[in-house]
């Protein structure tokens, strides 16, 4: 990639003194975050207005307020300097380069795929894995990200997906509720109250067709996350769907029990999903062929062949 004539590159003090008071508001909150003086941060500022012919700031006696070409810019430096921040961390953390930044669901992070780093670590010991954790989909223009776990179907244009594991789901509660209700059919959890996850709202419906109960509309309480739905089952405020790989603990401890027999595989998968220019990463490669072997991928794209 060719960069852009050298006039078009300010300094990086001058784009953190933009950045600091874009973010601020104001020039004395920006100078105490640098160390330097108002004057010097507004001349840091006037001197990139002046390289780039434009004004970014409109000043109004002894306020500043950002003009529209300001705010734009301001988006965009703020992100540049995060991505640069984050680059030189990585660097710094891991200087031989065997870094691997990946996006995961928190509760697929937490409850299966930190568990089994270790041994990822163990046999890629030059490999420093880095994982940020969100819930809604990653842009991997703005992210900085090699790699992100999906769940859903195999759909995610510009990326290329490798299949990991579709999942089980059960309907839990805790002992006590079940043994209150006294379950026997799934027809029985129509009377009771279910608990739901936002991220999954049609999760109830599909798991009643699966199980051919004839259902008319399905309420109860909303959560956004797994931990917190596997906690309230098992305070007895309901039945839940949750992964069972994700209470495994919990179904040992007898903390949650099985509301019904009998449980439901997922429509939606566990994918892999990178960029086709990082396909070829050689920390991704090995991150690639470990996580199919532990999520135990069948054949073709199953078998870890990354496919658009």
């Amino acid at each position: 990639m060719v960069l852009p004539p050298r006039r078009f590159l300010p300094s990086l003090s001058l784009l953190a003194a933009f950045e600091a008071a874009s973010r601020t508001g104001s020039v004395t909150a920006a100078a105490r975050e640098l160390g330097l003086t108002q004057g010097a941060v507004s001349r840091q500022i006037l001197a990139l207005e002046e390289q780039l012919g434009v004004a970014l700031f409109l000043r109004e006696r002894q306020t500043i307020r950002l003009t529209r070409a300001g705010e734009g810019y301001g988006r965009e430096i703020r992100e540049a300097l995060r991505r640069i921040s984050t680059a030189s961390l990585n660097l710094r953390a891991n200087p031989d380069g065997g870094t691997l930044n990946l996006g995961v669901l928190p509760s697929f992070g937490t409850r299966w795929l930190v568990p089994r780093l270790p041994a990822f670590i163990a046999r890629h010991p030059g490999i420093s894995v880095n994982l940020l954790t969100r819930s809604s989909l990653f842009d991997f223009k703005t992210d900085t990200v090699d790699a992100a776990i999906h769940f859903g179907l195999p759909h995610w244009p510009g990326t290329e997906l490798v299949f990991l594991m579709h999942e089980k789901i059960v309907a839990v509660c805790s002992p006590a509720f079940k043994t209150r209700h006294r379950f026997s059919t799934p027809d029985d959890l129509l009377h009771v109250p279910l608990l739901h996850m936002t991220t999954r709202p049609d999760a109830w419906e599909q798991w009643f067709r699966s199980h051919g109960v004839v259902f008319d509309n399905v309420h109860g309480m909303l959560f956004d996350q797994f931990t917190t739905i596997a906690e309230a089952a098992s305070a007895g405020l309901g039945v839940s769907l949750i992964p069972a790989f994700m209470i495994e603990e919990e179904l040992r401890s007898g903390r949650l029990v099985a509301a019904v027999a009998g449980d439901a595989e997922s429509e939606e998968a566990y994918y892999l999903a990178c960029m086709p220019d990082r396909a070829g990463y050689a920390p991704l490669e090995s991150f690639r062929r470990w996580i199919v072997s532990e999520a135990g991928g069948g054949t073709g794209v199953e078998a870890g062949e990354f496919s658009a």
